[in-house]
């Protein structure tokens, strides 16, 4: 039915219109093309913020507001065609935060689910539900929604990382709720370490009580691992044609996402390497970890080197081309997606076309 044209819009059509309209009535068939696409049509655009231009913002907004004062000192990675909204893609917010050193982010809480993934800077930390983690380049690090956090910086060099949160879609349901805790920094319950310890090596306590839900109870994936990982199974040479090597972070208790609204993965391409061209339903936002490259994001042609980060709308044709070996990490709302049964996708290889 949406492959129908919208009727014309007679006099007699548009006198109806007014009289309903007067009655908060609305007739579905001037506007059930759009409303019943025939494909995603999303608003968001393909983008790309290159790290070396956005740090120097970053780092000047220190001497414009304290971390205390912020709350969270972030610059918000806002989608071309979504300004105004915070919004990175449809359903995913992003932004670049900054603790500079001795400071300290205190202690909130709220109902969006976060990721952090580090981009500069060692030895500062985050606090999750009172566990205290430090953070290193490439860590992929989870705040599971309405969880205690802060962040603080010993370090003496500034610590900047990525952030990924759903707050657009906690928005459009009406589920954002959120609480401080007085400026308050939290003290560490456990040691450093201990959820990857407990949880991350294939082994649950035998009295494992699920208190973080469908959540990863593992809050930090160290890269050192991660990289580790990818290099062992390099050696399989079984290469996707879409994706090069690409996997998906976990949960060690149900083998699912590692969040239930924030798919997250990380993927080598090597040298020499050029995906296949392919699209899927979910608007994803990449990182650049290692190397360089390019990608072709719905015809654009972008440029990316270690820290930059660029966004695949929905339903959008791309393509990477490295220059080196690269790795990137992405995020998307594919969970959400997968769990409703609306997760689409299409390849382009000779394989999957």
């Amino acid at each position: 039915m949406s492959t129908q044209a919208t009727p014309s819009n007679t006099e007699a059509r548009r006198a109806f219109y007014e009289r309903i309209d007067r009655h908060h009535l609305t007739p579905l068939w001037e506007s059930l093309h759009a409303l019943v696409p025939l494909h995603p049509q999303s608003r968001a655009l393909p983008a790309l913020w290159r790290y070396a231009d956005v740090r120097p913002f970053v780092l000047e907004s220190a001497g414009l507001i304290t971390a205390q004062e912020a709350e969270r000192r972030v610059l918000v990675l806002e989608n071309p065609g979504l300004r105004g909204q915070s919004s990175i893609t449809q359903t995913l917010y992003a932004g670049i935060q900054l603790v500079m050193p001795g400071e300290t982010a205190p202690s909130h809480r709220h109902t969006q689910s976060a990721l952090r993934f580090v981009l500069e800077g060692n030895g500062a930390y985050t606090t999750v539900d009172g566990e205290r983690t430090l953070m290193q380049p490439g860590d992929f690090v989870i705040t599971p929604s309405w969880t205690p956090h802060d962040h603080g910086n010993a370090s003496d060099a500034p610590m900047i990382w990525l952030d990924g949160l759903d707050i657009p879609l906690l928005r459009f349901l009406d589920a954002g709720f959120a609480e401080g805790f007085g400026g308050r920094i939290q003290q560490p319950e456990r040691p450093v370490g201990d959820a990857l310890a407990r949880y991350g090596s294939g082994l649950l306590p035998v009295d494992y009580d699920g208190r973080h839900g469908v959540t990863s109870p593992v809050f930090n994936y160290p890269y050192a691992r991660t990289r580790e990982v990818l290099e062992q199974l390099r050696r399989a040479e079984q290469w996707d044609a879409c994706h090069g090597l690409k996997l998906r972070y976990t949960n060690p208790v149900t083998g699912g996402f590692a969040m239930p609204t924030i798919g997250a993965f990380v993927q080598l391409l090597p040298q020499g390497f050029e995906t296949a061209p392919y699209r899927s339903s979910d608007g994803t936002v990449y990182v650049c970890v290692e190397g360089s490259g390019e990608s072709v994001v719905g015809g654009e042609r972008y440029r990316w080197g270690p820290r930059d980060v660029f966004v695949v709308p929905s339903w959008t044709t791309h393509h990477h081309r490295p220059a080196a070996d690269a790795v990137l990490f992405s995020f998307s709302d594919r969970p959400v997606q997968a769990a409703f049964g609306l997760w689409r996708e299409e390849r382009f290889d000779q394989e999957g076309a």
